[in-house]
């Protein structure tokens, strides 16, 4: 059992089982808002402990499919928590323990900054590699 939440402890959950992988999205969006290392995560293996009323939603802008998930107590990024799609991803940071996963794939890397590392073995893509 995976146990993540943010950093105040208000939002708290479970995973089940092992995320499907591990992604670096290397999008501005996704480096403003702090979730560029994020882990994807089966829906049925998602359970919520408490503070699913704290998580509060920060609307995509066009051409952005996911509504963008915070604590509304410390501010803590956590994904798409709130998705209600089979698979959704989960800001890597929100994980209290390491699931042990590599690094699978590193995305936008045309708009990567030269501070942000990529990983040997990762499979590259300069965009969106699901569009």
């Amino acid at each position: 059992m995976i146990q993540g939440s943010c950093c105040c402890g208000s939002v708290k959950f479970t995973l089940a089982k092992d995320p499907s992988f591990l992604g670096i999205c290397h999008c501005s969006r996704c480096r403003k808002l702090g979730t560029s290392e994020f882990f994807m995560v089966e829906r049925e293996a998602f359970t919520w402990l408490s503070g699913k009323e704290f998580v509060a939603e920060y609307l995509p802008e066009q051409g952005f499919k996911y509504k963008r998930c915070f604590c509304q107590h410390c501010g803590s990024s956590l994904g798409e928590i709130l998705s209600t799609e089979d698979k959704f991803p989960i800001a890597a940071n929100s994980l209290d323990s390491d699931p042990e996963l590599k690094v699978w794939f590193h995305e936008h890397l045309a708009t990567r900054p030269s501070w942000q590392l990529v990983h040997e073995g990762a499979k590259l893509f300069d965009g969106d590699p699901y569009q």
